[in-house]
Parts: C-alpha cells; structure tokens; sequence
C-alpha cells in the first residue's frame, strides 16, 4: 500500500487543448478515492497520468516515497482495471489472473497459491478452467479484478469498471468492491461519471470540470455544502433545484414564490440577487413548522418509483445551469428563453397528479445559497458541527 500525491499536475496537448490543469491531490494510504465528473472533464487522463501511461506536462506524480512522474508504468507498481475487461480468449480464467505473475516470472508454486486464493475471494473457484466467452459480463469483471488483485500491487486504479454490466448487477459489484476494499485495504483510485457509483463507493470523492478539482471530499459534507453550483447540480439524484432569486426582508422571490428563510441558517451577507438551491426532497406535501413556506404547483411530470415519487413542475423564472466560465471558482449561465424545472422528491403515498394543483411546503432550514456572480457558496449563519475524524475519535483520551 502507498500513498499517491500529485503535485500541480498538468496535461496539455496540440493545440492548446488542456486536459488536466494544475491538479493537486494527496490520496491516502489506503484510502479509496473516487473521481468523477461528466465526458470531457480530465478524469480519466488524470487517472493515465498516475498509471504513467501518459507523460505530464507540468508536475510531479508520487506513490509511496518516490517520485515516479518519469517512470514507466511497470516501474510504478499498480494495477488497472479498465472498462473494457481486455481478457484473452484463449486463455482459461485461471490463466488470465497468473498472467502477470507469469511476465514477472513468479514461481509456480506461489502463483498457482496465490491464483486460488484470489479465486477463492472473489467467488471463481468454480470457473477457472472457463474460458472468458463462457461467462458473463460480471464473471468477467471479476476475472479482470482477479488479475488486478493477484499483483499485490502498490495502488488500484480503475477506470469506468463497472459501465458495461446492467443496471442490476452494478448495484452488486458496487457492494463486492466495497467489500473487497475493505478487506485488502489497498490504495485506490477509481474514476467514473456515474455519481451515484461515486457517493456510495468513495472514502473520498473529488469532482472535476475542465480539468480541475472543483472540490474533493466526504460524499455527505459535498452533498451537504457543495463549494459552487457547478457540484451542487452535478452531485445529487434528481440534481438540485437551482433558481436565481431576490431578497425581500425575510423571503426570497422567484417565478411567482416566496421562500421564508430561516434565521439561523441564511446567509452572513444577503446581496439583493442569489441563486437558491433546494434539494428535492426539501419538499413534502405537509408543513414542515409555522415558518415553512407553502408553494402551489401544477406537476407536469410524475415519477412512481415505489419506495417513493419525484414530483417535476415548472417555475416561471428562468433556469439557471452551472458553466465553469473562469479559472478560479466557476460561473453561471442563466437561459433566458428556458424556464426552471424543479423536482421535489415525495412520498409513495403521494396524491401528485399531472396537471393537477398540489401545494408542497418547503423546509427553511435546507435552502443553499450562491452567488450569482461566480457561482460560489455563500456562507451561512450557522453552519452544521464538522464531524470529528475517526483518527481523532481512535486517540481521544
């Protein structure tokens, strides 16, 4: 295991094309850091730029004690996993996990212990005299994984593993890679576009755009205090609800709406414009306290999921869309001919009907605020207790 830490890493190609602009990140020994972001924005590139499979720009790239930024990538000691299982055919399965050990001349012995062993842990004892085209997509991801495990290697990087399994088995092979990470304990890195797979997956989640860290932490604190409204669109399904509203005493107005603010949650300094941010289920079809504001909307869209509904109305104010337009923190693009579609996550039992009047309250205590000018989150009054680290818990008196 190792520590990976990049040091302002850069990557530009012909043309002045910036794929990855001046990144730096210290991932912990151990750790399993995730990093997402939609097609275009550097993620993967970074994740090569570890592997050595492609040569940086501008920075350092170190793993463990040592600086590897020249290195190649067999000199780096990691592994991958790619999208693409890139398994022989013709090799049985067993053949495919000993495959490096084989390029590293491992005795027969230890390879062959070690094969079974990693076989063992990943549910293939049964399948290693199977060829790849007689298993399935998950069967071959596993193989894949095995391949990766059975190197002992510094660090994991994986690269959209799990893109090419349904739906279904996703959820699964999320929880066997939880698993297994838990029980090897081995630095990853693990990119994907898939946000969802990157809350429930990462110790650590960093969210980038255009080739930067727009912010890198805990999946609850980047849902619960987003940097911009770039991350606060991106993280969170339905996304949240994003508005740009005025300021009158203690409400803020938009589309038609007044939103009571909380005292002890608005922010430090209220300018006359905000883009507000409500989260979908800051909505309920009762009233939360005497000071919670009641909004009455006409739903144009009804989702029944079971376990719950997403109610989808429009707002007569214009849409608002998070563009990183500048080099520091990021801006907002408002759609002047596009009007805002809000969602608001409700219970099963919902009476929510297209077309239908429905009156949803909001909670005042659950509001986001940004500035409208670059995109940042505004400050607020009283912000919710950091979490003590586990490490600080572990050596409290």
């Amino acid at each position: 295991m190792a520590e990976i830490v990049l040091d302002h890493l850069s990557k530009s190609y012909a043309g002045g094309v910036v794929a990855v602009d001046d990144v730096s990140l210290r991932i912990g020994d151990g750790e399993f850091m995730v990093l997402v972001g939609p097609s275009g924005c550097g993620k993967s590139t970074l994740l090569r730029l570890v592997a050595g499979l492609e040569e940086a720009s501008q920075g350092t790239v170190a793993i463990g004690d040592t600086d590897v930024t020249t290195f190649a990538p067999r000199r780096r000691d990691i592994a991958m996993v790619f999208q693409s299982y890139a398994l022989y055919p013709h090799m049985s399965v067993r053949q495919n996990i000993a495959y490096g050990l084989k390029v590293r001349r491992t005795p027969k012995d230890e390879a062959k212990r070690r094969v079974e062993e990693v076989a063992a842990m990943l549910g293939l004892e049964g399948l290693l005299d199977r060829r790849p085209a007689q298993l399935s997509g998950g069967q071959r991801q596993r193989v894949a994984m095995g391949r990766a495990i059975v190197r002992e290697p510094k660090a994991f990087l994986m690269d959209e593993p799990l893109s090419n399994l349904d739906a279904k088995l996703r959820v699964g092979m999320r929880a066997s890679l939880s698993q297994l990470h838990q029980r090897l304990g081995v630095t990853t890195v693990y990119v994907t576009h898939d946000q969802t797979e990157a809350m429930t997956l990462g110790q650590r989640v960093a969210v980038l755009n255009e080739g930067r860290v727009l912010q890198c932490d805990t999946p609850q604190r980047l849902y619960d205090r987003p940097a911009n409204v770039f991350v606060a669109a991106f993280i969170g399904t339905p996304a949240m609800n994003l508005v740009e509203a005025s300021s009158d005493g203690d409400d803020l107005v938009f589309g038609g709406f007044r939103v009571r603010l909380d005292d002890r949650r608005r922010p430090k300094d209220l300018p006359a414009k905000v883009i507000l941010g409500i989260r979908p289920e800051a909505f309920e079809e009762t009233g939360f306290t005497a000071t919670s504001s009641t909004l009455r909307v006409t739903p144009a869209v009804v989702e029944e999921l079971g376990s719950e509904a997403h109610v989808f109305f429009p707002v007569d104010a214009p849409a608002v869309t998070a563009e990183i337009l500048d080099k520091t923190v990021g801006d907002t693009a408002l759609l002047p001919e596009s009007k805002a579609l809000f969602a608001a996550r409700v219970g099963p039992s919902t009476d929510a009907r297209v077309g239908v009047p429905l009156e949803l309250a909001v909670n005042p205590s659950r509001l986001h605020f940004f500035d409208p000018a670059t995109g940042a989150r505004l400050a607020v009054e009283a912000e919710p207790k950091e979490p003590v680290p586990a490490e600080e818990l572990a050596t409290a008196p």
